[in-house]
C-alpha cells in the first residue's frame, strides 16, 4: 500500500473543522493579490508576469478534481531541468521557475 493510499485518521468533517478557516484566509489573500496585480496592470497590453501566470495555473490545478494537487503545484513551480545554472541572477528566489533564459535558447 503506497503512502497516498493510507486512510486518514480524521474524518472529512474533522479535517474541515481543523483547517478550513486557515485555507479560506489563504484563498482570500490570493484573490486580493490577483486583484491588486490586475488593477496595477490596467488595460495595457503587457504580458502577464510569469509568476502570476504560474499562480493562475496553480489555481486551476486546485479545482480540476484530479489527485496529487500539492505535488502537481510544486512541480509547476519547480525548475524541471537537472543542469546546474552557470550563474544565479538576483539575490533571491522568485518562487517559480521562469522558464529557459534567452541565453540558453
Amino acid at each position: 500500500m503506497s503512502r497516498d493510499q493510507l486512510p486518514s485518521p480524521l474524518k472529512p468533517t474533522e479535517v474541515a473543522d481543523l483547517y478550513f478557516m486557515q485555507h479560506r484566509a489563504a484563498l482570500i489573500d490570493v484573490a486580493a493579490f490577483l486583484d491588486r496585480y490586475y488593477r496595477a496592470a490596467g488595460s495595457g497590453t503587457e504580458t502577464v508576469d510569469y509568476r502570476v501566470a504560474a499562480l493562475e495555473k496553480a489555481v486551476a490545478i486546485l479545482i480540476d478534481g484530479d489527485d496529487h494537487r500539492a505535488k502537481r503545484v510544486l512541480e509547476l513551480f519547480s525548475d524541471p531541468t537537472n543542469q546546474l545554472a552557470e550563474r544565479a541572477e538576483g539575490k533571491g528566489a522568485s518562487g517559480v521557475w521562469p522558464g529557459p533564459s534567452e541565453e540558453s535558447e
